[in-house]
C-alpha cells in the first residue's frame, strides 16, 4: 500500500496552480504537522495497517521543501514501523528552497527519491509560468540532491504554453539531458478555473506540442505524463488502484470501494485532522477506474474487464497490445477515448 502526505504551505502562488495551498499562515507549519500526526495514527489504526506493509510515501504540495526537515521527524519515527525495507520515499521540493543541507537532512530522515518543480529552465517561460526560481536555481538543486546522495532524481517540466516554441522546449529537453536525473515528468499546460491564468485569457492561448513528449524526451514513457529510466512505483501504485492513505488538509485516500477526503481549509484540518468526507465506489465504479487508469499507463486493463468483442476491434487497428490476461495502450494521447469505447 502507499501513503501521501500533503503540505499545503507555498511561498508563492504559480499563475496554473490549482492545488490546495497558500501563501499565508506559515506560522501554523508545527501546528500542522502536530494534526498530520493525528491523522496518520488514526488511519493507521482505523484501517489496521499491519508492519513493514507501506512500500511508497510521497510528500507533495504546495512545498514540502518549505518546512524544515525537522517538522517530519516525528511523522517519520511514528511511520517506521510500518515501512517495507526498500520503501520508495520521495519529496516534491522547489530549487529555490531546496538547500544542499534540506536535501542531505531528509535523506537522513530516510527520503530514497525527490522531484523537483522545474518547469523549464528558461527565464522568460518561468516568469510567465509565476514560478519563483531561476534556471541557474534549478540546476544548482538537482546537482546538490546528487551530492547529497540521491540516486533517483525527477524533474517537472510544462509544456503546450503560449510563450513555447520548438526551439525552447529542444534547448530545456537539452538542459535535462546534462543533469544527474533518471526521471521527468511532463506535462501539458492545463487551464483551472480559479487560477490567474483563467482571468488572463489573452496570455494563455495553448499551443500544441505533443512532438515533446513523443519525440524528445530520452527516458522511456510508462505512463501519459511520465517518462524514466526508473519508473516511481508510488506513481505506478495510483495506476493499479492500490490503497492509500490520504494524510493533510486538501489530501484524498482510497482504501478498497470508498474514497475519503480530509477538509481543504488549513485552520479546519488543524483544528480536527479526523474529520473526512467519504465517497462510496460501487463494483461498476471501479471497473471504469481500472479501465482509465490501465489504458493511461503501462498497467494495461485485466481482460476480464472488457468485452471481447471491442477488444478484438482494438487490436484490428493496432490500437493495443495484449498477452494471456491484459491489453496495452500503444498510444497514451488517446486513452480516454479508448476507454469510453470499452466501458
Amino acid at each position: 500500500m502507499l501513503l501521501y502526505l500533503h503540505i499545503p504551505f507555498c511561498d508563492s502562488k504559480c499563475h496554473y496552480c490549482s492545488f490546495n495551498s497558500f501563501t499565508t499562515n506559515h506560522h501554523l507549519k508545527k501546528e500542522y504537522m502536530h494534526a498530520t500526526t493525528k491523522q496518520l495514527l488514526y488511519d493507521l489504526e482505523q484501517f489496521t495497517i499491519s508492519k513493514n506493509s507501506i512500500e511508497s510515501i510521497f510528500i507533495g504540495g504546495g512545498t514540502p521543501s518549505s518546512l524544515k526537515p525537522s517538522y517530519y521527524e516525528k511523522f517519520f519515527l511514528l511511520l517506521q514501523p510500518y515501512l517495507n525495507s526498500n520503501a520508495e520515499i520521495t519529496f516534491e521540493a522547489n530549487p529555490n528552497s531546496a538547500s544542499y543541507a534540506w536535501l542531505k537532512a531528509i535523506k537522513e530522515l530516510g527520503a530514497t527519491r525527490v522531484s523537483f518543480g522545474v518547469q523549464s529552465f528558461n527565464q522568460s517561460k518561468l516568469s510567465f509560468l509565476g514560478r519563483s526560481h531561476s534556471p541557474k536555481d534549478a540546476i544548482k538543486a538537482v546537482e546538490a540532491a546528487a551530492k547529497a546522495g540521491f540516486e533517483n532524481i525527477s524533474i517537472d517540466l510544462i509544456y503546450n504554453c503560449a510563450v513555447d516554441t520548438k526551439a525552447l522546449l529542444k534547448e530545456d529537453i537539452a538542459i535535462a539531458s546534462t543533469l544527474p536525473i533518471n526521471h521527468i515528468s511532463a506535462y501539458a499546460l492545463t487551464i483551472e478555473p480559479n487560477t490567474p491564468f483563467a482571468n488572463e485569457p489573452s496570455k494563455t492561448s495553448q499551443q500544441e506540442f505533443g512532438f515533446f513528449v513523443k519525440e524528445l524526451i530520452p527516458f522511456k514513457q510508462y505512463e501519459v505524463s511520465n517518462f524514466g529510466s526508473y519508473a516511481s512505483r508510488h506513481n505506478k501504485g495510483y495506476w493499479q488502484l492500490k490503497n492509500y492513505l490520504g494524510i493533510g488538509a486538501g489530501a484524498v485516500g482510497f482504501w478498497q470501494n470508498f474514497r475519503y477526503y480530509p477538509p481543504t481549509n488549513l485552520q479546519s484540518y488543524i483544528k480536527n485532522p479526523l474529520q473526512r468526507e467519504i465517497e462510496h465506489l460501487s463494483q461498476e465504479d471501479l471497473r471504469t477506474e481500472k479501465i482509465f487508469l490501465g489504458l493511461r499507463s503501462c498497467i494495461g486493463v485485466d481482460k476480464t474487464l472488457l468485452d471481447r468483442q471491442k477488444v478484438a476491434i482494438l487490436l484490428q487497428e493496432n490500437k493495443i497490445d495484449e498477452d494471456s490476461q491484459k491489453i496495452y495502450n500503444k498510444n497514451y494521447f488517446i486513452a480516454d477515448e479508448m476507454a469510453l469505447f470499452l466501458l
